[in-house]
């Protein structure tokens, strides 16, 4: 459900080894245990360029091969990424880090789902089937592997990239700033590093959802339940039906499974159903959500989590009760312009958006990176939908009804409020202080990420190849 998939910048945007094989690590072991015995026999070195593979660096207990700088060389140079400073020293550097990081990871029992790393690989295989229109068979030819092959390989790689980022988060969140901090730091910043904040809007929304007609639902419920007679027959197995006909694509492609689960993360009927299954054999009774229909079968528990399969259906909506939902819509908005209620008002009574609804119909912005919620966002973070209507609209204006699908998948109609229009400028502490405050809590962080490295390096086992000791590397203490 998330709009797509992007790399992480700086050392983040690093983080793709792929090609890391099982035995190319193994061997990188045996070369480290090995090294003493070679340096023993005093064998004159071979040129560089004759080395197919060797260790360059040693952290902690775990080999950074001269392939693993050599394959994020090459990522580096396909995602157009530019290195700071020598390449060479850089980037065995990075690599360096993410090891520390992992390490302090599984110190501290850090654990990703598999179904976040499973959504993460499908949205950069998503990424890539559009870079060739959609060809399956192009993506494969290009990479010279399948889908499954790619998925495979991307695995490790896509897990240690959630993990760094999980950790790197449980590392500063409990670092704050005061108002103070950003006062001091504004009034110390040149005029013309101010950040530029760019256009942000405040929209307000009220929606109808089109109703599904009896039948449609029926007919749903009625392909889940041949659904269920064909798995208890023995016809065919549960997974295949949900990669087949499950309407949910975060988990259609495995299957339908969403990997181990707390009850908070689920929809509430969702996962009373789910957590009263006790036999894998049986499939649940249809479940209606706010997402659509399913039918859920048990994989496992462990404690207080659960891992199920689910195929997911959605009814049809009909052009018919589309309209009638815009008419509905035209209504409301004639009344609002007339003055027998504000749109505030009409959105509270009438929305059928539950996120909304509460809020007198304005909008909220998770800004995931910056961990805040606000009203205010920039025109690329609406729902296309909603930025196309607002973009020519006046603070003020009411837009026509229109179309879009919801976060929940389904298709609502919709009228926006234009409530407020902030142009694009300099960001000024008095009108900006939110975005001062990210900016200098964004700066904290790095700093205390930083300085956590570098004692983390302090107290680590490292050794690195002679050819990398006269370069300056972003981290203090890596040459002993």
């Amino acid at each position: 459900m998330n709009k797509g998939y992007k790399l992480f910048a700086g050392c983040m945007a690093c983080l793709l080894l792929a090609g890391m094989s099982a035995n190319a690590r193994q061997t990188g072991r045996h070369a480290a245990a090995n090294d003493t015995a070679v340096v023993a026999k005093e064998e004159p070195k071979a040129p560089e360029s004759a080395v197919i593979d060797e260790v360059v660096w040693v952290v902690g207990d775990e080999p950074i091969l001269k392939s693993d700088v050599e394959v994020m060389r090459m990522q580096g140079q396909a995602e157009g990424m530019k290195w700071a400073g020598d390449p060479d020293c850089s980037i065995p550097e990075q690599i360096a880090v993410q090891k520390l990081f992992l390490h302090q990871a599984d110190l501290d029992s850090i654990e990703v789902s598999e179904s976040d790393v499973t959504s993460s690989i499908d949205q950069q295989i998503d990424y890539w089937l559009q870079m060739t229109n959609g060809s399956k068979e192009k993506l494969e030819e290009y990479r010279g592997m399948s889908i499954a092959q790619m998925r495979q390989q991307m695995h490790d790689d896509f897990k240690n990239q959630q993990l760094i980022t999980k950790m790197r988060q449980e590392l500063v969140k409990d670092i704050t700033v005061t108002p103070a901090d950003v006062r001091k730091y504004f009034e110390k910043l040149p005029e013309d590093s101010v950040p530029y904040v760019p256009t942000e809007v405040e929209v307000e929304i009220l929606t109808r959802q089109p109703k599904v007609s009896q039948d449609e639902i029926n007919r749903v419920k009625e392909v889940l339940r041949s659904y269920t007679d064909r798995v208890t027959r023995g016809e065919t197995t549960f997974a295949t039906l949900a990669r087949l006909y499950s309407e949910d694509p975060g988990t259609a492609r495995q299957g339908g499974e969403l990997g181990y689960t707390g009850r908070g993360t689920l929809d509430p009927a969702f996962a009373n159903v789910a957590f009263n299954l006790t036999d894998p054999k049986k499939i649940s009774k249809i479940v209606e959500t706010e997402f659509g229909f399913h039918i859920i079968q048990l994989i496992d528990k462990r404690g207080d989590r659960v891992n199920v399969r689910h195929i997911l259906l959605k009814p049809n909506v009909s052009q018919d009760a589309v309209d009638k939902a815009k008419l509905q819509l035209d209504s409301i908005s004639s009344d609002i312009k007339a003055g027998k209620f504000s749109f505030e008002d009409a959105a509270s009574f009438l929305s059928d958006d539950k996120d909304t609804r509460n809020n007198h119909g304005l909008m909220a912005y998770n800004d995931r990176q910056n961990q805040t919620l606000t009203s205010k966002f920039q025109m690329k973070d609406l729902p296309t939908e909603i930025a196309r209507e607002v973009e020519g609209m006046k603070v003020g204006d009411i837009s026509k009804p229109f179309e879009m699908v919801n976060s929940k998948g389904k298709k609502v109609c919709v009228i926006a409020k234009l409530k407020a229009r902030i142009d694009g400028h300099r960001a000024s502490i008095t009108e900006d202080y939110q975005v001062m405050k990210d900016l200098v809590l964004a700066k904290k962080r790095e700093e205390f990420i930083h300085n956590w490295v570098v004692d983390k390096i302090r107290h680590t086992y490292v050794r690195i190849n002679d050819r990398y000791k006269d370069c300056k590397f972003e981290y203090q203490g890596w040459i002993k």
